[in-house]
């Protein structure tokens, strides 16, 4: 498998910062690595990306477990695609694909501050400029193939405003994306 990392491999965090705690982080690989030797896993490339631990002190560096973890989904994704490929074909395949980037970029075309529900007035979300900005260089992604990268899409990160977008709904968006993006990659 892609890079599933000892625990060794990781940095600590030093200091005040918190990092992810080591225990879940080891714990997560070890049940990552043994779905991907089996025949039937039980972890798949959508249960990595949604992927979270709590942060402790003493914890490992974020930045080097987010970027292993990135490795992890890609191995996923792949294996995954060749699945789905000698299972349903080609033909198949692409199509589902193509059925959920349209669904994607049905959602990221309707009009600016109106592309996700609103929390209530008194709740913070995602500032809705910022997912509005995102969400358009998504569409051109997928309109034109304007280049953008799964990275970019998984590390994207917005600031909170009151009667913001919901965060629910922005974030499955961005995990279709990465699926659309991995699917086709």
């Amino acid at each position: 498998m892609t890079d599933l990392r000892s625990s060794s491999a990781f940095p600590t965090v030093m200091g005040r910062r918190k990092g992810y705690d080591p225990e879940a982080v080891d714990a997560f690989l070890e049940s990552a690595r043994a779905a991907f030797e089996s025949e039937t896993p039980a972890v798949t490339s959508a249960d990595v990306r949604s992927v979270g631990f709590p942060l402790v002190r003493d914890g490992y560096e974020v930045a080097a477990v987010d970027a292993a973890l990135g490795r992890i989904e890609d191995a996923f994704a792949q294996r995954e695609r060749t699945e789905a490929l000698s299972k349903r074909g080609a033909r198949a395949w692409v199509g589902a694909s193509r059925k959920l980037a349209q669904e994607v970029l049905n959602r990221l075309s309707r009009p600016k501050r109106k592309k996700f529900a609103r929390v209530p007035l008194l709740r913070f979300g995602y500032r809705i400029d910022e997912v509005d900005l995102v969400a358009g260089r998504i569409a051109r992604y997928l309109e034109t193939g304007e280049g953008l990268s799964v990275e970019q899409v998984r590390t994207v990160a917005f600031r909170m405003q009151l009667g913001g977008y919901d965060e629910v709904q922005v974030d499955a968006v961005l995990d279709a994306v990465v699926d659309v993006m991995l699917s086709v990659g």
